[in-house]
């Protein structure tokens, strides 16, 4: 199962209809509902923002709306495609500028669930997909000297967020895969002679 690192966006224009498709990290219903009401004030001249989201560790939470397409031919594709996916804490916004020319309910299928498919593989090539996994929070000080040796131990973990503040000594924090996290603490206590604790 995938998340989202960050926002990636796609837009096309199909028979004078402009689609402008963006995929934003979400991780609640709640957030999903403040990102649609953030979306529609942006593009308040669009004729329609449609949206579906996923999230959850296992997908639980879904949700979609058609706003005011005909029923079943916007938010409901976009949701299949995200489900196909295998993907979850996102949403994915259409927004639609209408352009003169009525597509019909399979022109419509047709132009939301190409734009989120677009947009997904836009996001796959940009590597903004990262595999979802338990992180944990770590942070732990060091004197300069054990610096670099500690430095160069920590690229063999999953690190994440690294931060390092350099004062006295050395305080370095972040998260971690929770898989490693005793690994890491047991190679510090080993570097350090039982000085450093995790």
């Amino acid at each position: 199962m995938d998340i989202l690192t960050r926002p990636v966006q796609f837009e096309e224009t199909i028979k004078g209809s402009r689609f402008l498709s963006e995929l934003i990290p979400c991780d609640s219903q709640a957030m999903a509902r403040e990102i649609v009401k953030a979306q529609k004030t942006k593009y308040a001249d669009a004729t329609h923002v449609v949206h579906a989201f996923i999230t959850g560790p296992s997908c639980e939470v879904m949700g979609m709306s058609d706003d005011g397409e005909p029923s079943g031919t916007a938010g409901r594709p976009v949701l299949d495609v995200l489900k196909g996916r295998k993907c979850t804490n996102l949403i994915l916004t259409v927004t639609r500028w209408f352009g003169g020319t009525l597509l019909g309910t399979g022109g419509l299928v047709k132009a939301y669930s190409g734009g989120a498919k677009a947009v997904l593989e836009k996001a796959d090539k940009e590597s903004a997909f990262e595999e979802l996994v338990a992180k944990s929070d770590f942070e732990f000080s060091c004197d300069y000297s054990l610096y670099k040796v500690i430095k160069i131990n920590l690229e063999q973990y999953h690190i994440y967020d690294l931060q390092e503040n350099f004062e006295t000594a050395i305080s370095i924090k972040g998260k971690i895969r929770e898989d490693e996290k005793s690994k890491l603490s047991d190679a510090l206590k080993n570097l350090s002679n039982g000085k450093i604790i995790l």
